[in-house]
């Protein structure tokens, strides 16, 4: 006879990793607006107001990373490594927009230095992976011991 206590962990499993996946989902698309945001506010050198959302994002963010955690020390063992796939675009849209950037001769650094926003939000995004990482690292730790 399966243990009651055992059954409520797997229910609680599949529905917090049901949870977890539209999380994913709206983290996605969510950060497809907010870099759409940034670009628009980059190329336009200011003629759109700053885009005021990196507090709201950065929460989100923090959030689904929590959230996958959260299933992670519960003893999850199919969680996908979708979250750091943010993190590598953030990279990689700060860099082109630097080198397009310097390469115009700080054409775009414009008035409101929307850069600095980018680059703050990447390095937001990078401390929650590093954040997660480490988490890991301390939950295989407490296994081995």
């Amino acid at each position: 006879m399966p243990d009651i206590a055992e059954e409520k962990l797997k229910r609680i499993k599949k529905i917090e990793s049901a949870i977890n996946k539209n999380l994913f989902l709206f983290c996605g698309i969510i950060t497809g607006v907010v870099i759409i945001m940034y670009l628009i506010e980059f190329f336009s050198r200011g003629k759109f107001p700053p885009a005021q959302i990196s507090f709201f994002y950065i929460g989100i963010v923090l959030f689904y990373s929590l959230h996958k955690e959260m299933l992670r020390w519960l003893g999850e063992k199919e969680i996908e490594r979708q979250g750091e796939w943010f993190f590598y675009v953030w990279i990689i849209l700060t860099l082109t927009l630097y080198i397009i950037n310097f390469s115009t001769k700080n054409y775009f650094s414009g008035p409101l230095n929307s850069l600095r926003e980018i680059t703050i939000t990447t390095l937001q995004v990078g401390a929650i992976f590093v954040f997660t990482r480490l988490s890991k690292i301390v939950k295989i730790f407490f296994e081995k011991r």
